[in-house]
């Protein structure tokens, strides 16, 4: 398998094995429309031979927003400007997903004005409370992704991608760790899955069966009683089993530790593709394409995970905001790895509400001359 050669996840067709995974890019308006720049910031990458694009979670309603500038899509208000982001992606010969997410207990309760809620009451770690969603709260929930899911299929987007991953909404119900429920939807794992399998049935009803709906999720969570392999294993079956078009893996949560999703610090070679082992094994029991995203930097690593057949596309995210070409640079052999040395300072100008972007890279070029 050559991470240049074409290749296809449901119908739609990439001209190569790489995926820029999604990354909160903080560069929406205020109310959650698309902008010029976000739209720039997408052609950069269609433009840098990334063969697909994951746009950063997109909100399904307005308590689930995870922070400002982030892009929403609950209604049809927002759907011109991300028409013409889709429209310039595509004539740049790229493809584009929209992942959707609600935020659970990190919604960022400032930007909402409403509690955060999941699948349990918890006490934040700013000391609000984040209170126990009802059924109705559920049944609203599954609602709202259904519909912000056809209207990601009406705005012109490739697929959507349901964010199950990183303890968000769906992820915190999958997990023992924060679900601690004791109706039918916590408990044991068949209830824990059921409101993720319910958003999957709803997206699935309200784009048709041949739109392609991916699912980011977990390989572990990396905390106490949470999400594991065996855990993992059993939601890819259900989600294959329910007609989901492939899966991304990663990992960690907020709460994680040194196990958060965008590890800082430098990776070496031997250490890139953080859940190879989740993998190896998802590929053993699961028919569905893999997508595995967690620490790639370097092209020969990308290549020797697809020749191995531990993933079938390799994703990245932050290498892309310093480097949106390269993609192109690599398929020109120009350079075996990445510049990017993960030291995550490409957040702050994220949370200063100034949009994403290599800050490294800016002090490089701004640094004065000795």
């Amino acid at each position: 398998m050559n991470v240049f050669e074409s290749a296809a996840i449901g119908s739609i067709a990439l001209s190569n094995r790489f995926i820029r995974s999604a990354t909160a890019e903080g560069l929406a308006t205020s109310q959650g429309f698309c902008s010029a720049p976000l739209t720039t910031f997408m052609v950069r990458l269609a433009k840098g031979g990334v063969g697909m694009i994951i746009t950063g979670h997109m909100a399904v309603n307005s308590e689930g927003r995870a922070g400002n500038r982030q892009l929403c899509i609950w209604h049809d208000d927002y759907l011109p400007a991300l028409m013409d982001m889709t429209r310039q992606v595509h004539e740049t010969g790229g493809k584009i997903v929209a992942q959707i997410s609600h935020a659970g207990i990190f919604a960022n309760t400032s930007v909402t004005g409403e509690a955060a809620m999941g699948p349990t009451i918890r006490q934040q770690s700013d000391a609000t409370i984040c209170r126990e969603m009802t059924s109705i709260d559920i049944r609203k929930t599954v609602k709202a992704f259904a519909k912000s899911s056809y209207l990601v299929k009406e705005t012109g987007f490739d697929g959507v991608q349901i964010h199950a991953a990183h303890g968000y909404l769906l992820s915190s119900f999958l997990s023992p760790h924060y679900n601690s429920r004791r109706d039918e939807y916590g408990g044991t794992a068949e209830n824990r899955l059921r409101f993720l399998l319910e958003v999957v049935q709803a997206v699935r009803a309200s784009t048709g069966g041949s739109f392609p709906v991916l699912v980011k999720m977990n390989a572990n969570d990396f905390l106490a009683n949470g999400m594991c392999i065996d855990d993992m294993i059993y939601t890819a079956a259900a989600l294959e089993a329910a007609g989901v078009t492939a899966i991304e893996l990663s990992g960690g949560t907020l709460e994680s530790g040194g196990m958060i999703p965008a590890r800082p610090g430098s990776i070496k070679p031997e250490n890139e593709g953080y859940y190879k082992e989740e993998a190896r094994y998802f590929k053993e029991k699961i028919g569905i394409p893999l997508i595995l995203v967690g620490g790639f930097r370097t092209l020969s690593v990308a290549e020797k995970f697809l020749h191995d057949g531990i993933c079938d596309f390799i994703a990245m995210a932050r290498p892309f905001i310093c480097e949106p070409d390269l993609i192109t640079r690599w398929k020109n052999r120009e350079q075996n790895y990445s510049s990017c040395n993960s030291d995550n300072l490409c957040y702050r100008p994220v949370h200063a509400g100034k949009g994403l972007y290599c800050l490294t890279q800016v002090r490089k070029k701004t640094k004065p001359r000795a």
